[in-house]
């Protein structure tokens, strides 16, 4: 089976946006630990020509925003999901996803999944950011998540997590002090909390699933 999905991916094109932050090179290299090609580009016409787009990344939601918007991305990844192509958003690429982010403020996003990111509250047992290795509680199986079970471990870093407006777009749970969403699914999109690029077995499942998803 993994070998029909390598055969077919390598006649597609995943590409990762490169909007100046984040751990893209990270994401490439587990592409390509998982054995499939992804190129690292912030070509508009590259990323029209894509057959799946991946956008990881790490820090500030509203940085992330400001420097989509001024590498011109926003509207190319838009036309790209609205044509039906598997998304797969990682870390800041889940959280952009939603309609705002607390973060610094009241901060818009792509508004594409209705919800909104808040801060973790710490307490003496639970600092924040939220890192290091957690599990997740599956609530249902997206397609990339096929092969992932609950009490499955993946890395996590992070100091807000999402809440969205729509119970059915939940994947998986993950429980730190609380309960929080951890993955989401919707039609070709599909983002996670966690790392799956630093996550070992697990994580590279989740890449070849979401290659084996191109057409």
């Amino acid at each position: 089976m993994l070998q029909a999905i390598f055969n077919n991916a390598m006649k597609r094109k995943i590409v990762i946006i490169d909007y100046g932050m984040g751990n893209l090179r990270n994401v490439q290299k587990g592409f390509e630990w998982a054995g499939f090609e992804a190129r690292v580009t912030r070509s508009k016409r590259e990323i029209a020509g894509a057959s799946a787009i991946v956008l990881p990344g790490v820090g500030a939601f509203k940085d992330c925003m400001e420097n989509l918007d001024r590498y011109g991305l926003i509207e190319p990844l838009l036309q790209s999901i609205r044509k039906g192509k598997p998304y797969l958003g990682i870390c800041l690429g889940f959280q952009i996803l939603f309609s705002e982010s607390e973060e610094f403020g009241l901060q818009k996003g792509l508004d594409l999944i209705k919800g909104r990111v808040v801060k973790f509250l710490p307490d003496p047992e639970h600092k924040v950011p939220h890192m290091g290795w957690n599990t997740v509680e599956v609530e249902q199986q997206a397609p990339v998540l096929q092969g992932i079970e609950t009490g499955d471990f993946f890395y996590f870093v992070h100091s807000y997590y999402a809440i969205p407006e729509d119970p059915q777009r939940i994947s998986t749970y993950t429980t730190y002090k609380n309960r929080f969403v951890s993955s989401i699914w919707k039609e070709n999109i599909c983002a996670v909390q966690f790392h799956p690029e630093k996550s070992q077995k697990k994580g590279l499942r989740i890449l070849e699933n979401f290659a084996g998803s191109m057409r």
